[in-house]
């Protein structure tokens, strides 16, 4: 019988006895999984102690930021339950990974995060259909028709950010992307129908959608010499990025493991389930203790951290932009991020300049909570897209931030947050590294913002403001919609 902590010994004595557990299995069984339940729950205690433990690097202790802390913490149990108790290798289906009730990691506002488990070395198909895609090709969709996401990104990790709880995950070479495919390259049939494989190797003369699920890299070591590692994907990670809220939809998608399509899934055991358990306290505890660390050690959000007299997210500015990699805990691999902090008062504001001197096929920007979580971005306009946003005659993107409305159309609320996260995202299929794009952000008196825009910045009055949060609130339901 497995070893039981002495305090919960009488407690399982007694269920033993109420339950007559004479079989020999069955007393194991509950032994296992009374140990496992026991085990969660240390780790979720531990993940609670982030909220407020200074050791644990969580943001200074507001009324509203512990409020949203165990909001925060929660959701990440949410998360890893659904996760955990979901799709498995052998059967897997999509879940979503960040969703409003679980958001986390600076999430994009215009984003569906959805993840499938699966195990490279087995080769998956995924089925998918499409709205109109046009904008996928640089075209235009026919007037009246329902649109594909603006853009969309498949990805094959090799490991998911966070899983260790430990900044030592970020080591160069500890996980890659096995492969990337995104609707610029995506075949689809004239009907909105595609089909991915994902396979270990691709078989000899497929010419169809295709991504690798195993492969293998070679890295110079400090000493000059080289080391070649193998890597086997773990996850399928899907992106939708919405631009036109009003007329886009969610991809239609079915996954599965090719040798096992049409087979039962086998019944469910109590080992089975003591692993789900361990493992939704293990992901809960791990992922909010590294991004706690991350937010403060590599963002350096509260202050300059490897002594170079500078944080690496400013305050009211920008850092440099810098291309998305898993070696800076992930992000979606076309990107280009750019980020700060705002921190202002209620008589101030943050006016931002938005440069691309290369067009991307998508850009974002969305405002965050000091946990990293975005924004309430169904009720309130705490981001803006390429589509949504004005863009001036000059082809810069001119938003403002502030407590109050100052009734310009690229106003980004910040809920009444004082501080927190500025995430601007360049998707770029091909990175134009001689020319990248760029941000600039300036504090002025909320009073004089009008007098630090151009004479025809786009104006609306409250009821044209009302009228996009309507569109922002419908299309929030349509996207994670439980119908």
């Amino acid at each position: 019988m497995h070893d039981i902590p002495p305090q919960h010994q009488q407690a399982l004595e007694t269920v033993t006895a109420h339950l007559q557990l004479t079989d020999p299995a069955a007393r194991d069984a509950a032994a296992m999984l009374r140990k496992a339940w026991d085990g969660m729950l240390e780790q979720l205690v531990d993940a609670r102690n982030a909220i407020d433990d200074p050791k644990l690097w969580p943001p200074p202790a507001t009324p509203r930021n512990l409020a949203e802390g165990y909001r925060y913490v929660l959701g990440f149990l949410y998360g890893s339950i659904s996760r955990c108790l979901g799709p498995t290798p052998e059967f897997p289906y999509f879940v979503r990974a960040i969703q409003p009730l679980n958001r986390s990691t600076i999430d994009n506002c215009d984003a569906i995060y959805l993840m499938a488990p699966i195990d490279g070395n087995y080769s998956y198909t995924i089925r998918g259909r499409a709205a109109d895609s046009s904008a996928w090709r640089g075209e235009k969709a026919p007037a009246g028709a329902r649109k594909a996401p603006h853009y969309v990104i498949f990805e094959t990790p090799s490991g998911y950010s966070g899983e260790s709880g430990s900044l030592k995950e970020m080591k160069p070479g500890t996980r890659i992307n096995c492969a990337e495919l995104d609707s610029t390259e995506l075949k689809v049939d004239a009907d909105g129908r595609f089909e991915i494989l994902l396979a270990p190797e691709k078989p000899a003369g497929y010419e169809g959608n295709f991504m690798l699920t195993r492969a293998s890299r070679t890295r110079k070591q400090k000493d000059g010499s080289s080391v070649t590692r193998e890597y086997v994907s773990q996850l399928v990670m899907l992106r939708e990025l919405f631009s036109d809220w009003e007329n886009e939809d969610l991809l239609e998608l079915f996954i599965y493991r090719n040798d096992l399509l049409g087979k039962p899934m086998p019944p469910y055991t109590a080992e089975l389930a003591a692993h789900q358990i361990a493992e939704i306290g293990r992901f809960t505890r791990n992922q909010v203790h590294f991004w706690n660390e991350f937010y403060a050690v590599v963002c350096e959000v509260y202050g300059d951290m490897n002594g170079d007299g500078e944080r690496f997210m400013p305050r009211n500015d920008f850092n440099k932009p810098n291309a998305a990699s898993l070696a800076t805990a992930g992000g979606m691999a076309t990107n280009v991020y750019c980020g700060g902090m705002f921190e202002l008062a209620a008589d101030e504001a943050l006016v931002i300049e938005m440069h691309q001197p290369v067009e991307p096929v998508y850009i974002g920007f969305s405002l965050g909570n000091m946990w990293g979580e975005s924004l309430d971005f169904a009720n309130y306009q705490s981001s803006l897209g390429g589509l949504q946003a004005q863009r001036d005659a000059d082809n810069v993107f001119r938003l403002v931030i502030a407590h109050t409305d100052p009734g310009i159309a690229n106003w980004l609320d910040t809920t009444g947050q004082p501080e927190g996260y500025m995430a601007i995202r360049w998707a770029y299929p091909s990175k134009p590294m001689d020319k990248l794009p760029w941000a600039t952000a300036k504090k002025v008196a909320l009073a004089e913002v009008r007098q630090h825009l151009p004479a025809d910045t786009r104006m609306v009055t409250p009821e044209q403001r009302r009228h996009a949060i309507a569109i922002r609130q419908e299309h929030v339901q349509r996207r994670y919609r439980q119908h």
